[in-house]
């Protein structure tokens, strides 16, 4: 008997992406101009990849990891994601995302992001296959549907890519990792000098900053694993060394 297998999705990627395609531009003539959206040409959009992924990944059950409100990287470090203040979201976004919830067992905690209940789920279960399009998930060992395949990450390569992320940071999520240390300069490091916090921590030296600015990058950079999180009292237990 074939075991079950659950494909992990980033909600928060799928609906941002269909509502954003589903806006149309019209000019009405005489310098007027609105921006026109269907909800059906939403749903189209999102079962169209949907159905891509869940047969890429030959799962036979979905959870839609969607975004919370209260996000505790925000307690971290205030300028967390500060810089997307402002900026208008796709007309149609809380409709795709509830859409998605409502049909694809979706899961949502109030104080994490999509990437950490892929990162929590993905690590704890190896049933469990993970979609997204987020770099980032590379730092979760467990196994990922990259380029249409299931490839699985583990737990040495995982680490690297977060220690990496650590150096690098993220400009799209507002925090900076170490200055003057880019993509090649961090793998030179890293594959130099060792996979190791001192690494990290050495690096961020020669920059005139502390271990503790180093800490917070990294906690900012850490997508969370099984036993990171509590869901009964909703405690996140931060990155430590």
């Amino acid at each position: 008997m074939k075991k079950s297998r659950t494909l992990l999705v980033d909600g928060d990627i799928v609906a941002y992406k269909a509502a954003v395609v589903a806006e149309t531009p019209i000019d009405w003539g005489n310098g007027v101009w609105t921006l026109h959206a269907h909800e059906k040409d939403v749903i189209v959009l999102m079962e169209d990849f949907m159905s891509k992924i869940i047969e890429e990944s030959g799962c036979d059950k979905v959870i839609m990891c969607l975004s919370g409100d209260k996000l505790y990287r925000k307690d971290v470090a205030p300028y967390y994601k500060a810089n997307r203040k402002g900026t208008r979201k796709p007309m149609l976004l809380n409709f795709a995302k509830k859409y998605l919830g409502d049909k694809y067992n979706g899961k949502v905690e109030d104080r994490l992001e999509a990437d950490d209940l892929l990162g929590i789920l993905g690590s704890a279960d190896k049933n469990t296959v993970i979609w997204s399009a987020d770099k980032d998930l590379l730092t979760v060992p467990a196994y990922h549907l990259l380029d249409g395949k299931v490839v699985e990450v583990d737990e040495e390569e995982a680490d690297y890519w977060f220690l990496y992320q650590t150096l690098v940071g993220d400009s799209t999520d507002n925090y900076k990792g170490c200055p003057s240390v880019g993509a090649k300069t961090a793998d030179k490091l890293l594959q130099e000098n060792g996979t190791t916090w001192e690494t990290v921590v050495d690096a961020y030296a020669k920059q005139g900053l502390s271990e503790e600015v180093a800490i917070e990058n990294a906690r900012l950079a850490r997508i969370l694993r099984d036993g990171e999180y509590n869901f009964k009292t909703q405690k996140v237990k931060l990155w430590m060394n």
